[in-house]
């Protein structure tokens, strides 16, 4: 596994420790264990999750600006677990009202010994936020019209949302209410998947 996540992280061209190596492959590996229980995912092979979940998501890194970020629809930790893998200076929220996600979530808190995240059960309409985040990110949660109303307490001054996407949105993106206005879309270049993945970020003007 380890073999294979250099050759992603390789053709990605981003550069991690030997512990943060290890952290995301024991973290595929709780995936891989508690899914057989508790149906996290429908990626059956963990080298498949690899791809899918661990590079899906950590090539959103470079593009998040702040500290303190809240992962809202986490699921099982995505992206939320691999960014504050490889992001330890950050902190991570991660909401979800299920609490069998939120219970595995804890799980791979203590094992792999993650201090900077918090696994939350919550709906994300009653979830307060105090002080507010500087990034608001969700994959596959809701259209981004959904997001930003379900969400728009989140953020503070300078926030941002992150909506991780395939293809590009434009249809959702047109249907923006004010004041939210796109500020960048990025076309993520994730190694050995198929089809389209853009980030698009969002600030309220």
């Amino acid at each position: 596994m380890i073999a294979k996540l250099d050759t992603l992280l390789k053709a990605a061209n981003i550069s991690l420790s030997d512990q943060q190596k290890q952290q995301l492959v024991a973290y595929v590996a709780l995936l891989d264990k508690w899914n057989k229980a508790y149906n996290l995912t429908s990626v059956r092979d963990p080298q498949q999750m690899l791809i899918r979940h661990i590079m899906d998501s950590i090539v959103v890194e470079p593009h998040l600006q702040g500290e303190r970020f809240i992962d809202v629809g986490t699921g099982p930790g995505l992206p939320g677990v691999p960014l504050a893998i490889v992001r330890p200076q950050s902190h991570f929220t991660l909401l979800d009202s299920l609490g069998k996600r939120v219970r595995f979530l804890r799980q791979v808190k203590h094992e792999l010994g993650l201090t900077n995240i918090e696994p939350v059960q919550s709906r994300v309409e009653d979830f307060p936020a105090e002080p507010g985040f500087d990034g608001v990110i969700s994959r596959a949660f809701a259209s981004i019209g959904d997001m930003v109303s379900w969400c728009h307490h989140l953020p503070g001054r300078e926030g941002r949302f992150y909506a991780l996407k395939g293809v590009q949105p434009d249809d959702e993106i047109a249907a923006l209410p004010a004041p939210f206005a796109v500020e960048k879309i990025i076309r993520l270049q994730v190694p050995e998947l198929e089809g389209e993945r853009h980030l698009v970020i969002i600030t309220a003007q």
